[in-house]
């Protein structure tokens, strides 16, 4: 019963300073969220909001048909950082859909081929806190995307 009566108190310990732990991890797509939403108004765009936590701004719909993350698709596209400045681009990039990052795969159905779409993604939805090639760790990045084409 001592045995009992003294683990306890560690116990408590423990927990408690696991719960400490978590109360202080930051909320990453909270902030990214925030800071897009500050952009958006700033630069006087009006975006809408998915609740898959993104905005994006439909300039042209595209066809009534529309991919699936289980699409291949064709797209030219620009990505840049919230500075202006742009880590990639290509006129005709391939590549299926569900291999690519998680906001490419929410935000491209949202348009059919001809379509062209501006994705403003957190890093939660794209490399995270990876950098990747010139894209530091925890960046919100902006896609300019045109789907010129896609199949089943």
């Amino acid at each position: 019963m001592n045995i009992k009566i003294s683990l306890l108190p560690i116990a408590f310990i423990f927990i408690f300073l696991l719960s400490g732990c978590t109360k202080d991890a930051v909320d990453q797509q909270a902030v990214d969220l925030e800071k897009i939403k500050t952009f958006l108004n700033n630069s006087g765009i009006e975006a809408q909001y998915s609740e898959s936590g993104f905005y994006y701004v439909i300039s042209v719909p595209g066809s009534e048909s529309k991919p699936t993350v289980n699409s291949t698709v064709t797209v030219k596209y620009k990505g840049t950082l919230m500075t202006g400045a742009t880590f990639d681009e290509s006129n005709s990039f391939t590549s299926p859909l569900s291999s690519l990052i998680t906001g490419w795969q929410l935000g491209i159905p949202l348009i059919g081929t001809g379509g062209r779409i501006k994705l403003y993604l957190p890093s939660t939805l794209g490399y995270g806190n990876r950098v990747t090639g010139t894209i530091p760790a925890n960046s919100i990045l902006i896609f300019d995307v045109t789907l010129n084409a896609f199949s089943n």
